[in-house]
């Protein structure tokens, strides 16, 4: 879809990392944004910045409370008209270091799988309704290479975005037809604050920011036409496989 002043994104984990450079990227395309992140501060400094360019709609909250879940798309709604772009951003780690899967504690393991898997679906209950009845959106759910590849001690996050990938499949091929786009996105290996969390200690200095693949993200909303795929987008150019955490 081309994008314009009367587009309207919602981006979870917004605040920083990838869902910032995103909501950048957006905002100098005039596209109205709804963040959300956790951290009120932080989302408060985000909003400040793109204010700049286009009109923002912040509400700090979790995106695994579905009180808030809701709230996010009636008071997007209600501002914007409706919502043409959900970016699940938002996820988690879990515990850090990240523990293996013999001793993961269930409990723990049960969030990182509401905020990865569970959160994510909900949003796109919510917005693929009114999508659906005008036959267009973009929702792009952001996955990593650990949903595919066994890395010892990312098997907790990695089944968690393995199962948003296969959500994703599913509701692609549900929605046929009505030109509602889903895309899973593993945007590669970057030197970001989760990422730190999750090999704390890890000299990861080397690795690019998120500013790296948000272009091409960008791009595949605003390009791609195909109704799913799943891309890599560490470099400038999507991919169709490849790429690390």
């Amino acid at each position: 879809m081309r994008l314009s002043t009367n587009s309207t994104a919602l981006i979870t984990g917004a605040s920083r990392g990838l869902g910032l450079e995103i909501a950048r990227l957006l905002a100098r395309r005039g596209t109205n944004l709804i963040l959300t992140a956790r951290g009120a501060k932080a989302l408060d400094q985000a909003a400040q910045e793109l204010n700049k360019d286009t009109a923002v709609l912040a509400i700090p909250g979790d995106v695994a409370d579905p009180t808030h879940a809701q709230r996010l798309v009636v008071a997007g709604q209600e501002r914007f008209g409706q919502i043409d772009i959900l970016v699940n951003n938002a996820s988690t780690i879990g515990l850090s270091p990240m523990p293996r899967l013999e001793s993961y504690p269930l409990d723990a393991l049960t969030e990182v799988f509401q905020v990865n898997t569970i959160a994510p679906l909900h949003l796109m209950q919510l917005v693929l309704p009114d999508m659906q009845r005008r036959e267009e959106g973009v929702i792009v759910n952001i996955t990593s290479d650990a949903a595919l590849e066994a890395y010892p001690g990312w098997g907790g996050y990695g089944a968690s975005k393995a199962a948003l990938e296969h959500l994703s499949r599913v509701l692609a091929a549900e929605v046929a037809g009505t030109r509602v786009r889903i895309y899973t996105v593993d945007p590669g290996d970057m030197n970001t604050q989760m990422h730190r969390d999750a090999e704390p200690g890890e000299d990861l200095s080397h690795l690019p920011g998120a500013e790296v693949s948000a272009p091409a993200i960008v791009r595949l909303i605003e390009h791609e036409t195909t109704p799913f795929r799943r891309v890599v987008a560490l470099m400038p150019v999507v991919t169709v496989s490849g790429g690390q955490r």
